[in-house]
């Protein structure tokens, strides 16, 4: 119980630093707005984070939580393959709609020169193991290739994602990011349909 209340606390500064991000921008939203929407203290801001910066390494938490949303609300005898697309334009839309596109390009750019690992590509995310259920449970259906590894249709997927989200934030978000990917990622996984 203790560690849910953690998290739970946790969870609530970091969904609301992202929301004010979006609303007020990075520059303009201050540890004390965090505090104040998140409805916790300055020493339980300051348990989890040293700096606001510190913050912007959390996109992956807020991408994983909206993603268990998404599982969650998937009907499970939905097929396998437009489970995958069904994930893919949710998560684009939502990424449109609620993360700010200078700050996401500026994240982007940033796990290109980091020397740590990306939080992004970190396997142990909740992300990559809802894509190997998915995927695996498409092959079991005959719904999804199965002379490709799970992971590996996975990889590709997750590459294809960031691929879109790229390509969004080079052209500073001149066209919707979830329609878009409607359009393309069906042709982007084409090879991996049974």
């Amino acid at each position: 119980m203790e560690k849910d209340a953690r998290k739970s606390v946790k969870g609530r500064i970091v969904s609301s630093a992202w929301q004010l991000f979006y609303e007020k921008g990075y520059n303009g939203t201050t540890v004390d707005d965090i505090i104040e929407m998140s409805g916790t203290s300055k020493g339980s801001f300051y348990y989890y984070f040293s700096t606001k910066d510190e913050l912007l390494n959390t996109l992956s938490m807020i991408l994983d939580d909206y993603y268990e949303e998404l599982e969650a609300n998937m009907e499970p005898e939905m097929n396998s393959f437009s489970k995958l697309l069904y994930l893919n334009y949710k998560m684009h839309t939502m990424m449109e709609e609620k993360i700010n596109i200078d700050l996401l390009a500026s994240l982007y750019s940033t796990q290109l020169v980091s020397e740590k690992q990306s939080h992004l590509l970190d396997r142990n995310r909740n992300y990559y193991r809802l894509l190997d259920r998915i995927v695996e449970e498409g092959q079991k259906r005959g719904q999804i290739r199965t002379d490709v590894a799970v992971s590996e249709v996975t990889r590709y997927y997750a590459m294809c994602e960031r691929a879109l989200v790229s390509d969004w934030c080079l052209n500073k978000g001149r066209y919707s990011l979830g329609e878009y990917s409607r359009e393309c990622m069906p042709y982007m996984l084409e090879h991996f349909k049974a």
